[in-house]
């Protein structure tokens, strides 16, 4: 039984559109979740942060982040990054893959074909 695959992004992402042609490419099943539209809860990126560190969740390469003052991009620590990606969901770096409880964060091809056996 294939584990369940959740994608983590926003609809219109350029990245976003290249890792879910993929996915659909390779007969990957999966649910989509816009947290620009359907938003994020804490609990989720709190456990993200856990897993993966909240320096890999953070898009500093995003327009998002970049348009912070800067002193909203001084001394980030994990509490503040939260907050950030809280009020701009843009800012969390994207895609988030949860594929049964492993993450993926970002897209690389070959990430995915390790994952998927593809």
């Amino acid at each position: 039984m294939a584990k369940p695959v959740t994608v983590y992004g926003i609809k219109n992402c350029d990245t976003m559109k290249k890792a879910r042609a993929w996915l659909d490419q390779h007969d990957v099943a999966y649910v989509f979740h816009d947290y620009k539209a359907a938003g994020i809860e804490r609990s989720r990126l709190q456990s993200w942060s856990k897993d993966v560190g909240w320096e890999t969740l953070i898009n500093r390469a995003g327009t998002t982040f970049r348009a912070l003052p800067d002193k909203d991009k001084a001394a980030l620590t994990e509490t503040k990054a939260i907050a950030l990606m809280l009020a701009q969901p843009a800012m969390i770096k994207r895609p988030v893959l949860d594929v049964g409880g492993r993450l993926l964060v970002g897209f690389k091809p070959e990430r995915y074909a390790e994952a998927f056996g593809n």
